[in-house]
């Protein structure tokens, strides 16, 4: 049986992160993730490669292929983070560079279908973890590239952070919302 999670207070996650663990409903981490996983998942399917391929919405800025490789790229290393607190690691996390992996993923040369198998298999990995877990080692603590976080905040984090950059997608990519494949995202 799968334990909700609860949903974490400041203190169990990065300060920054707040604003986008607020758009996360409910206080399940598990039932937040499946959902938004079946949800990006059907996103995916109703892009096409050439439709997203180059895609920019100003310079500088990542392709839709590599904000879905970012997602990926954060969920893998928050659910490490998570397993090393759940387990009681005593040793400080260190933080990674996110600009630095997308620009060495090389994500925009990959199919969507490729990212979006990738995605699904990494989310049913990550609820398969986290669905594992028990009372204790949801509430459990530990240093994460400088702050204190609990793995059920390691896991909002993860569904907050995936909600904010499909509303970048949503809002910057995808502008008509007729069309757009994220329409029934925040």
């Amino acid at each position: 049986m799968t334990l909700i999670s609860g949903r974490p207070l400041r203190g169990e996650f990065a300060d920054h992160a707040a604003g986008n663990i607020d758009f996360v409903e409910g206080d399940d981490a598990v039932a937040a993730l499946r959902a938004q996983g079946s949800r990006v998942e059907s996103m995916l399917r109703e892009w096409s490669d050439g439709g997203v391929a180059g895609l920019r919405y100003a310079e500088g800025k990542w392709t839709p292929r590599e904000v879905i490789g970012h997602l990926i790229d954060d969920e893998r290393i928050f659910v490490y983070r998570a397993m090393c607190v759940a387990r009681g690691e005593p040793l400080a996390l260190p933080g990674f560079d996110e600009k630095l992996y997308a620009a060495n993923a090389e994500h925009e040369s990959r199919t969507v279908e490729s990212l979006r198998d990738e995605y699904a298999v990494t989310r049913a990995a990550s609820v398969a973890f986290f669905s594992s877990l028990s009372e204790r080692q949801w509430m459990r603590k530990g240093i994460v590239n400088g702050y204190s976080a609990s793995v059920r905040g390691l896991a909002f984090h993860i569904a907050g952070h995936e909600l904010h950059h499909l509303r970048i997608l949503a809002d910057k990519y995808f502008t008509d919302k007729r069309t757009d494949p994220a329409r029934s995202l925040p």
